[in-house]
């Protein structure tokens, strides 16, 4: 019997001739990045992969892997979007900033979480608080920080949420991605230089992912890597980072308010992301999670809406008239150095300073005084201002018609060139990777920069239980505020491990801390734990917040936090740590007999029980730069959504009547 023909050419041997069943099983078993590659092999492929959604959702399955939205929430944002490339196109982009970002300043907040939204993800400020009535169980207070839609075509937009004269606006910008695991969010100003360009940018597949787009990725490689480096000076000559620290902040400042949208009616109350019943399968069909998914649809809608008006046709993003802002901003800087000659003028004259890089030289004139005062400061700083001022005379001499700018000439200059760039200017919200530097598990910050910087958990493995996110509180029983000290501080910890040449150590460091007044620096470690050192001392009390008998499970030597070397260094005293068999963490201070109640929570579903409240002004919103050891906040701690739940409940009956109408 004859075997049929495999030969190449035969039409059945082609792979777009394939069921698309079968098709769809091999797309699953292989990456994004493999099946993005096929379909540029041939025509016939790049328009089946472009087409067909049954080879693309199972990439978007695996995206939302153990996330929290429920995977019965992808066939709703399936049908928000043109297709399952453009929702895996938004799915990738956003998944690495999922997670915990900080900043140092102020020490006592700056804590924002990422979370999942309705296409879409939400940042949400941790407001300090103390803990509530019913212990670590309590809904959070939080703000709305910023979020990021994934338009109908899966372009990303960016919002930054801010609050001014007392009412709540939204910043629209664009969304950079990183090309690898970003560990810094950086908010920018950023010259527009041509729309169509950014426009193909936000549309490439992996945009947001670990690899840049397969097209671009080929049109890199014909040009190679020197029109790369050309092309890359050409266009940021002046990156945003260069600029002066108040130049960048007034920058900020001015352009927030020009491109602010008001929030739409259909947004300003309700729920950003889900409520906690959508965890579970089973209510994933009753009425409640078709309001909810309605609603949220409704409002993405409603801010995508309000985002295409205020652009213009087949623009991106417009952002603001560079011409308007060199006017507007260095008029103001011209006024105060035109005020600063006059004053100098009037007065006495002053010595001339020749400037040598970063050498200030002075001048001939003001030698008389550096020979009276030769004899005080010494011998080697004689010689240096004796070389200065030859230095100086000769520069003097050698270029008589140069003038050299002061420095505040050359920062208002070298921002004029970074406006002058593109014809507009918007804000740019970017994901980047840094070499950054840890202490305790705590990153390294700059104090000058509008970032916030991703803390690193570690996952639960054998032998490192007790790694991840911990709420904890002074006092015993745990998670329950004394009737004597109501109002206990909520203290956020993340628990790591470390491995020396001593052992291996448990690290609980402070991440946020909820009094009115900070007690210990951001990042600072409230205990270390000596695992290779089991403890024989015993817990000062017998029973639990139940009433029951405590059950230890096991307890380490360690060292707690203490006054020793002032704020920013404090000392440390011992302590030990006791593991208890309900999961409960508990160090106490030997000398004291202080106790810190730990329990293991969790942030996300504190989050949707708790409630919204009214955000900071929009640049220190993202990241509050000021450094403050009180309650930066709490004016700010007033909710918002509970004057406006009348109104969110008239919102879902009126989706409810008008599914019930088209049924």
């Amino acid at each position: 019997m004859a075997r049929p023909s495999s030969s190449p050419c035969s039409p059945s041997s082609s792979l777009h001739d394939l069921p698309d069943d079968v098709l769809a099983l091999i797309s699953a078993c292989i990456h994004y990045r493999d099946l993005l590659h096929l379909s540029f092999t041939c025509k016939k492929l790049h328009s089946l992969c472009t087409s067909s959604d049954k080879l693309w959702m199972p990439h978007c399955r695996m995206a939302m892997l153990q996330s929290l939205p429920s995977q019965n929430s992808l066939p709703h944002w399936r049908s928000s979007v043109e297709s399952a490339k453009a929702l895996l196109r938004f799915l990738i982009a956003v998944k690495p900033l999922m997670g915990i970002w900080v900043h140092q300043n102020p020490e006592l907040g700056n804590l924002v979480y990422v979370t999942w939204g309705f296409v879409s993800i939400v940042a949400c400020r941790i407001i300090p608080q103390e803990l509530g009535p019913r212990g670590f169980d309590t809904g959070l207070l939080w703000a709305p920080v910023f979020e990021i839609l994934a338009n109908r075509d899966g372009t990303l937009v960016f919002f930054l949420h801010g609050r001014e004269r007392d009412q709540n606006f939204l910043y629209p910008g664009r969304f950079m991605a990183a090309n690898q695991e970003p560990n810094v969010l950086v908010l920018e100003a950023e010259p527009l230089l041509n729309s169509t360009h950014q426009l193909r940018e936000l549309s490439s597949l992996d945009s947001g992912g670990e690899d840049s787009g397969e097209e671009e990725q080929v049109m890199v490689k014909r040009k190679g890597s020197k029109g790369k480096k050309k092309a890359s000076v050409a266009a940021d000559p002046v990156p945003f980072h260069r600029l002066a620290f108040g130049d960048r902040r007034r920058l900020l400042e001015e352009l927030a308010p020009q491109v602010r949208l008001p929030v739409p009616p259909q947004a300003a109350y309700g729920p950003l992301f889900f409520s906690p019943r959508e965890r579970k399968p089973s209510l994933a069909s009753n009425d409640s999670f078709q309001l909810e998914n309605a609603f949220m649809a409704e409002r993405r809608d409603a801010i995508l809406s309000a985002y295409a008006n205020s652009i213009e046709p087949g623009s991106p993003y417009r952002g603001v008239d560079s011409v308007a802002l060199v006017r507007s901003m260095c008029a103001a800087a011209e006024s105060l150095d035109a005020i600063a000659k006059r004053s100098s003028a009037s007065d006495k004259p002053v010595p001339t300073v020749h400037n040598r890089g970063n050498v200030k030289c002075a001048s001939p004139s003001s030698e008389a005084q550096t020979d009276g005062s030769s004899k005080r400061i010494g011998f080697a700083q004689f010689v240096r201002s004796k070389l200065q001022q030859i230095v100086g005379k000769s520069t003097a001499q050698d270029s008589p018609k140069t003038n050299p700018l002061s420095t505040t000439e050359i920062k208002r200059l070298q921002f004029e060139e970074f406006l002058k760039q593109g014809k507009a200017v918007g804000l740019r919200l970017q994901a980047t990777t840094w070499r950054l530097s840890f202490y305790r598990a705590w990153p390294i910050m700059y104090d000058n920069r509008f970032a916030l910087y991703k803390i690193p958990e570690q996952k639960r493995v054998e032998g490192r239980e007790h790694a991840g996110l911990w709420g904890g509180t002074f006092g015993w029983p745990p998670g329950r505020p004394a009737h004597a000290k109501p109002g206990s501080p909520l203290f956020f910890l993340l628990l790591s491990y470390d491995e020396n040449e001593e052992g291996l150590h448990l690290i609980a460091t402070k991440v946020l801390e909820g009094t009115h007044y900070v007690l210990h620096p951001n990042g600072s470690a409230m205990f270390t734990a000596k695992i290779n050192e089991p403890s024989s001392e015993e817990f000062p009390f017998d029973i639990n917040s139940e009433g029951s008998v405590l059950d230890i499970v096991q307890t380490w030597q360690g060292e707690g936090i203490a006054n020793g070397y002032g704020f920013r260094y404090p000392g440390s005293k011992p302590g030990d740590l006791f593991e208890f068999r309900t999961g409960e963490l508990a160090f106490v201070w030997r000398e004291s007999r202080t106790v810190l109640s730990l329990q293991r929570i969790d942030l996300q579903s504190l989050l949707e029980k708790g409630e919204k409240v009214a955000a900071l002004p929009p640049i220190s919103n993202f990241a509050y730069l000021t450094k403050s050891y009180s309650n930066v906040f709490a004016g700010y701690c007033g909710p918002v959504a509970t004057a406006g739940r009348k109104q969110v409940e008239q919102m879902l009956k009126d989706i409810q009547d008008i599914q019930s109408k088209k049924v």
